[in-house]
């Protein structure tokens, strides 16, 4: 079956076999959050109960018959997830209606919406296009019906100014979004044996007393988000003096072989995972897994065949009746994952109906998805193989900890602990150190000249640079708390081979590795350039000029903006015509604003600014690394110059002048 591509009040058949849909609702911007939600509603139009609306806030119906299974970064932007188990709904749901919804901003403000209707395999059954949203706060995207014995999808697109809450009460959910009363001072309790007592009147008199069953006010729905409280860790301040050391969580000390590495860093992950649960569901969620509670186990014995497999853990998730189970192979140090055990743990998780092999080791996959050991397609039927980084493992608590919302003082300190020891030589996991072994060889080729583009060496190197890209988005994302993405052209972006030939290609041409690193909200891309015949690393941007005034103005109005940059930040400004492109450093412009502008008669566009600093030459190590002179270099130049760069915003429109008539 194709995916069609349904238009507003479209709807199509779903195949008589599907028996579980997986409902993404995704977007583009992933600085703004939309609401997945479920309602399940009989043929009179509505809701049997409350407990038939599915939302952040009731993540399951009564049945577990759909779930809300919450959100995750995409490549292209976020999306939320809603599944729905077909054969487990009741026989008076008529229809499950999809909606989404967001309390911060109108629909309008997302721009592109998309609704994707996927089976049990992941193959797409529909998919619904929508930008018509307004001012409206919530959006039926679709709805899943019966018709004649069989399951059908609907592209709807109606939307609701009164959001989530007045969408629910249309449908006949009871929403209550008032604040709980605290009503405990006027409540008195009080014990009886017997529904009939007796009591004295006012006069004396003994009367019978009938003691009635009063139930509290039933409250409805609440569909407001709770709001998160931020803690900080615990503070240790009896210390007698400055050499008292507080105890350590995970401690480094006596940390011997390979093996000890991975059983110490394993149980250390698991434990921690355990214990701070949005840090288990981050991780958990790179691996596919639903939301839900999680348990995590240290190497789990399997049988197969004669012999056994000992996976160095198991992670479980629960949600709504089912466990979500991957088994994990970890790696620390330079310990390589291999192909041979990979696939025995792919046989042991099809024959539990597990869903997934997660590996864990030091290795950088250059995107998402990508794997370092290539294994069997035939073993992927049933079980799919998924792998993370120590890397990415760092980034996500640093992320928690730095823009997270962990309430529990106990948990930052963990999660804290975790990295301490993590980030430590002795744990065996690193982030990016090293270039390969390649590096020196091809830095030297280009520098000779003697370098071409079907040296399989330039290749390899061409992979780690893809890899240190996507590093260096990691940890931006992790320091700014925003998604920072290693961008790529489409076509490249999902052919690594083509990728790597691409890289090769321009490092042959110009001598130069290039990235570009997209952070929302910044005044333009970043593009990271490590020049190996003049030994510079350059960071760069571009931001386009105001479009009234003149060249001196404009150039003034970027001026002002660079107030704390280095002297020796390039400003080159693009003119429409292209013979009169200018550039000097900014110590020049500082001292003449009209050395950039001077003699230039056709309109200025727009600026580029680069910072160039000295290339490390070592392939790994010390401070004169030259991993550590591309880190350094994209640090300072996003700190001094694109931080506070803002892009040029119009002023109003001026109204007509005020005009008064003679009589």
């Amino acid at each position: 079956m194709n995916s069609p591509i349904l238009v507003k009040g479209q709807n199509i058949s779903l195949p008589d076999d599907v028996t579980e849909l997986n409902v993404v609702v995704s977007w583009v911007d992933p600085e703004r959050d939309l609401d997945a939600s479920a309602l399940l509603v009989s043929s009179m139009g509505h809701v049997r109960s409350d407990a038939d609306f599915v939302f952040y806030n009731q993540p399951q119906s009564a049945d577990a018959a759909v779930r809300y299974l919450g959100s995750s970064h995409t490549d292209e932007g976020k999306q939320e997830r809603v599944s729905i188990h077909l054969d487990s709904l009741a026989a008076e749901i008529d229809k499950v209606v999809i909606a989404g919804s967001s309390e911060d901003c109108s629909l309008g403000d997302f721009g592109k919406l998309s609704l994707q209707v996927r089976d049990q395999s992941g193959s797409v059954l529909g998919e619904f296009l929508t930008a018509d949203a307004t001012s409206e706060r919530a959006l039926v995207f679709g709805e899943v019906y019966r018709r004649d014995g069989t399951w059908k999808l609907r592209a709807v697109g109606q939307g609701w100014e009164s959001g989530l809450s007045g969408l629910a009460k249309d449908f006949g959910v009871d929403v209550d979004d008032n604040e709980p009363e605290d009503s405990s001072a006027e409540v008195v309790v009080v014990e009886v044996a017997e529904a009939h007592v007796q009591a004295m009147d006012a006069t004396g008199d003994i009367v019978d007393v009938s003691i009635a069953d009063v139930e509290p006010r039933k409250r409805g729905v609440r569909t407001k988000k709770p709001i998160p409280k931020k803690a900080t860790p615990p503070q240790f301040t009896l210390a007698g003096g400055e050499g008292w050391q507080t105890a350590r969580l995970f401690s480094v000390y006596g940390v011997g072989s390979g093996e000890e590495q991975e059983k110490r860093a394993t149980s250390a992950l698991i434990a921690t995972m355990q214990a701070v649960r949005p840090f288990a569901r981050a991780i958990c969620a790179r691996a596919g897994a639903p939301s839900g509670p999680f348990e995590g186990y240290l190497e789990v014995q399997f049988a197969k065949g004669e012999s056994k497999v000992i996976p160095d853990g198991v992670f479980r998730v629960s949600r709504a009746g089912q466990v979500w189970t991957a088994l994990l192979e970890v790696k620390t140090g330079t310990g390589k994952l291999h192909k041979e055990q990979l696939e025995n743990y792919l046989d042991v998780a099809k024959r539990h109906r597990y869903d997934v092999v997660l590996s864990l080791s030091n290795d950088i996959p250059a995107s998402a998805g990508e794997l370092p050991v290539q294994v069997n397609k035939t073993k992927l039927n049933k079980v799919s193989l998924r792998h993370i980084s120590w890397s990415e493992v760092i980034h996500e608590a640093r992320m928690l900890l730095s823009h997270g919302d962990l309430a529990d003082p106990l948990q930052v300190w963990i999660l804290g602990e975790l990295v301490r020891y993590l980030t430590h030589p002795k744990s065996g996991a690193t982030e990016f150190v090293d270039m390969g072994r390649h590096w020196v060889v091809v830095r030297d080729s280009v520098t000779a000249g003697t370098l071409r583009a079907s040296d399989v060496k330039a290749l390899s190197v061409a992979n780690t640079w893809a890899s240190l890209s996507r590093h260096l988005a990691l940890r931006m994302t992790a320091d700014l708390g925003v998604p920072v993405k290693h961008h790529l052209p489409r076509k490249l972006s999902t052919d690594p081979q083509l990728r790597n030939e691409n890289i090769v290609e321009n490092l042959v041409a110009s001598g130069c590795l290039s990235a570009t690193l997209r952070v929302p909200d910044a005044a333009g891309d970043i593009t990271v350039e490590a020049d190996m015949r003049t030994n510079k690393i350059q960071c760069s941007t571009s931001i386009d000029a105001p479009t009234d005034g003149t060249s001196f103005r404009r150039a003034s109005w970027l001026l002002k903006q660079l107030k704390n940059a280095p002297a020796d930040i390039l400003v080159e400004a693009v003119f429409a015509d292209s013979s009169e492109i200018s550039c000097e450093n900014l110590a020049t412009v500082r001292a003449d604003t009209k050395s950039l502008t001077a003699g230039r008669i056709s309109e200025l566009q727009y600026f580029t600014l680069t910072s160039p600093t000295k290339m490390g030459s070592k392939r790994s190590g010390s401070a004169a690394s030259f991993i550590v002179s591309v880190t350094d270099g994209l640090d300072g130049f996003y700190r001094d110059v694109v931080q506070p760069l803002k892009p040029w915003v119009p002023s109003a429109p001026e109204g007509p002048s005020s005009v008064t008539l003679d009589d």
